[in-house]
C-alpha cells in the first residue's frame, strides 16, 4: 500500500498511532488553553475547599458562650471574596476549554476532509457515502464534546479529589483515612467503568453510522425507491437501523446505571459523618472542625456526579476518534508521486498486457474487469472501444488517468508507465467525460469552469459554444449564473451532457475520453455534437467508447473488446471484413 492521490500540506504533524495521541498532538498545539484550564480548575477546586474552612471558622465563632464576632465578620468577608474569584476563575476555565473544543473540531474537519480528496476511488467505492458523512461530521462534533464539557469537568474532578486529602488533615490526622480510601475506591471504579463503556460507546457509534449509511444511499436514490414504490419498505429498514442504535444507547445506559461511585459516595459520607461525631465528642475537635470536615467530604459530590455524565462523553470521543482515524490512516493503492515525470503530454498511449480487477483481491475469485488487453495509439489519433457492456470499455478510461492502477502489465503514456507519472500533471493533461454527468450545485458558469477556475468568461462562453451548449444557457433568465441543482437534476440529460462537453474543451486537454457521453443527446443536435467533437479531436488523442456507428466509422483506429479481452483491432474497413465479432455489432447500429 501506497500514499495518498492528493495531500493537504497542514502547518501540523498529528501522531496518528492511536486516538489518544492523536487527540493529545491536536490539543498540545494549544498548551495556553491548557495552562489557563489547569489553572482554572485548580483555582476552582481551592476556593471550593475554602468554603467549608471558612464556614468552620464561623462555627467556631459563634460557638460558646461569648461569640467572636469580629472572627465571624472576617470568615464572612472571605467566603465572599473567595467565591467571587471563584466563580471568575469558573468562567475563565469554561472559556478556555469550549475555544480548545472548537479548535479541535476545526482542525479535525480540516485534516479529515484533505484525507478524504486525498483517498483513491478503490478506497471510495469501498467505504459507505452515509457512514463516511456519520463520522466526518458526528463523530468530530463527538470529539468537541469530549473536550467541552467532557475532559473539562474531568480534569476538575480530578483536583475536587485530591481537596479533601490534602485540608482534612488540619484537623486531625485521621480524617485523612476516609478521603483516602474513598480516592482509591473511586479510581478502581472509574477503571471498571470506563473498561466497560468503552465498546458500548463503540458499538453506538457503528450502529449510528450504518443508520446514516442506509439514509444516504435512499435519499440519494429516491428516484429509484419512488419509482419501486418502495417507501415503506425503506421506512422499515430504517426503523431497524434506528432500533439498533437505540438497543445500543440502551446497554450503554445500563452500564451507566452500575455506577458504583454513588454507592461509595454515600458509605464514604456516612463514615465521614460517624469519625467527625466521635472526634467532637471525644474532645479533639472542634464543631467547626465537624462543619469544615463535612463540608470537604461534600466536595466529592463533584467528581462523583459530573464523571457519569462526563467519562461517558470522553469514552465516546475516544470511540469517535478511533472510527475517524480509520479513515485519516486508511491507505490506497494509487499515489501522488510529486517527484513523478510531470509532462507536458503529447497523448501517445500503448497498453501492454494490462489484467485489471476491482476488488483488489485474488481471493475474492471475482473475474478480471479487462485480462492481457494490449493496443497502441499514437499521439493526435482517434480510438474508438466498441463492445458488449461489461466488456469493460469504461474501465480502460479509468486506467489511463490511474483512478485504479493495473494489477499486472503497464499503461504507458508518451513511453512513460501512468505509475511513474505525477498525478497532478497527468490527470491535468486528461478530460474524461462519462456517461454518468456530475454537476455540482453551483453556477452553470462555475461548472464549466471546474477544471479550470481562473477562465474568463469569454473562455467559458467560447467552450459552450463548441459544446453546442451556449444556445440553451442564454434561454435561461439567469444565463451562465444559472444554479443547478444538486447533481444537475434541473437539466435534461443532453444539456448536463453538453455543460460536462465544455468542461472539457475549456482544459485543452491532450487527451480526451469520451464515455458514451453523447448518449442523452437527441438527433436534432446530434450532427452539430460531432461536429464539435471532430473539431475538438484535432490534434489530441481521443478514445471514443460509443455505440454510435457515426462516431466509429471515422476513428482510426477500432478496438473490439470481449468479456474483458481483445477480440479484433483495426480500421473500420478492416474489421468488417476480418472480424465476426465486429460485424456482430455492426449489425445491431
Amino acid at each position: 500500500m501506497t500514499g495518498n492521490e492528493f495531500t493537504v500540506v497542514q502547518p501540523w504533524r498529528s501522531d496518528r498511532r492511536g486516538p489518544a495521541r492523536w487527540i493529545a498532538t491536536h490539543v498540545a498545539r494549544n498548551w495556553p488553553l491548557i495552562a489557563l484550564i489547569v489553572a482554572g480548575a485548580i483555582g476552582n477546586a481551592a476556593l471550593a475547599a475554602a468554603l467549608p474552612i471558612f464556614t468552620g471558622v464561623a462555627f467556631d465563632a459563634l460557638s460558646g458562650g461569648n461569640p467572636d464576632l469580629k472572627q465571624l465578620a472576617v470568615a464572612c468577608l472571605l467566603l465572599l471574596v473567595s467565591q467571587s474569584a471563584r466563580s471568575g476563575l469558573q468562567l475563565t476555565r469554561n472559556f478556555g476549554s469550549e475555544v480548545l473544543g472548537q479548535r479541535l473540531e476545526r482542525d479535525t474537519r480540516r485534516e479529515l476532509y484533505g484525507e478524504l480528496l486525498g483517498k483513491s476511488m478503490g478506497f471510495h467505492d469501498m467505504n459507505p457515502t452515509g457512514d463516511v458523512m456519520a463520522r466526518s461530521t458526528n463523530d468530530v462534533r463527538e470529539l468537541a464534546l469530549m473536550l467541552a464539557p467532557g475532559l473539562n469537568l474531568v480534569i476538575g474532578s480530578a483536583i475536587f479529589l485530591a481537596m479533601p486529602i490534602l485540608v482534612a488533615p488540619r484537623y486531625h490526622p485521621t480524617l485523612v483515612i476516609v478521603p483516602v480510601l474513598f480516592a482509591i475506591g473511586y479510581l478502581l471504579a472509574m477503571w471498571h467503568y470506563l473498561h466497560t463503556l468503552q465498546p458500548v460507546t463503540a458499538a453506538v457509534r457503528q450502529s449510528f453510522g450504518a443508520m446514516n449509511a442506509r439514509l444516504t444511499e435512499a435519499i440519494e436514490g429516491i428516484e429509484t425507491v419512488k419509482g419501486g414504490a418502495q417507501e415503506e419498505h425503506e421506512v422499515a429498514q430504517f426503523k431497524q437501523n434506528a432500533a439498533r442504535v437505540r438497543d445500543a444507547l440502551v446497554v450503554q445506559a445500563r452500564v451507566e446505571a452500575r455506577y458504583l461511585p454513588l454507592l461509595l459516595l454515600a458509605l464514604a459520607t456516612g463514615t465521614a459523618y460517624g469519625q467527625a461525631i466521635y472526634l467532637y465528642q471525644q474532645g479533639t475537635i472542634t464543631v467547626g472542625a465537624v462543619a469544615a470536615y463535612i463540608g470537604l467530604i461534600s466536595l466529592f459530590d463533584f467528581p462523583v456526579f459530573t464523571s457519569l455524565f462526563a467519562y461517558s462523553q470522553v469514552a465516546s470521543g475516544l470511540s469517535s476518534a478511533r472510527r475517524i482515524l480509520e479513515l485519516v490512516r486508511a491507505r490506497t493503492h494509487v499515489d501522488q508521486n510529486p517527484a513523478g515525470y510531470p509532462g507536458p503530454l503529447r497523448g501517445t498511449i500503448t497498453f501492454e498486457e494490462v489484467t485489471f480487477n476491482y476488488s483488489g483481491d485474488p481471493a475474492t475469485h471475482t473475474p478480471n474487469a479487462l485480462e492481457a488487453v494490449s493496443f497502441h495509439l499514437e499521439a493526435g489519433k482517434t480510438l474508438a472501444l466498441v463492445g458488449q457492456t461489461g466488456s469493460g470499455k469504461s474501465t480502460v478510461a479509468k486506467l489511463i488517468n490511474r483512478i485504479y492502477d493495473v494489477e499486472r502489465g503497464r499503461i504507458l503514456i508518451d513511453g512513460v508507465d501512468v505509475r511513474d507519472w505525477k498525478l497532478e500533471a497527468l490527470r491535468r493533461q486528461i478530460s474524461i467525460i462519462e456517461q454518468d454527468i456530475f454537476l455540482f450545485s453551483r453556477t452553470i458558469a462555475e461548472n464549466i469552469a471546474f477544471g479550470k477556475p481562473e477562465a474568463s468568461q469569454a473562455e467559458i462562453e467560447a467552450a459552450a459554444r463548441a459544446a453546442q451548449a451556449h444556445d440553451f444557457i442564454v434561454s435561461f433568465p439567469e444565463g451562465y449564473g444559472t444554479l443547478v441543482g444538486e447533481r444537475g437534476m434541473t437539466l435534461s440529460g443532453g444539456q448536463r451532457q453538453r455543460i460536462a462537453l465544455a468542461r472539457a474543451f475549456l482544459t485543452n486537454p491532450a487527451i480526451l475520453i469520451l464515455d458514451d457521453s453523447t448518449s442523452a443527446i437527441d438527433s436534432a443536435t446530434e450532427d452539430q455534437i460531432q461536429r464539435a467533437i471532430e473539431q475538438a479531436s484535432q490534434g489530441r488523442t481521443t478514445l471514443l467508447i460509443t455505440h454510435r456507428l457515426s462516431q466509429i466509422r471515422w476513428a482510426d483506429r477500432i478496438v473490439v473488446l470481449r468479456k474483458g479481452r481483445v477480440v479484433a483491432q483495426g480500421t473500420h474497413t478492416e474489421l468488417l471484413a476480418q472480424s465476426n465479432a465486429y460485424r456482430e455489432i455492426f449489425a445491431r447500429l
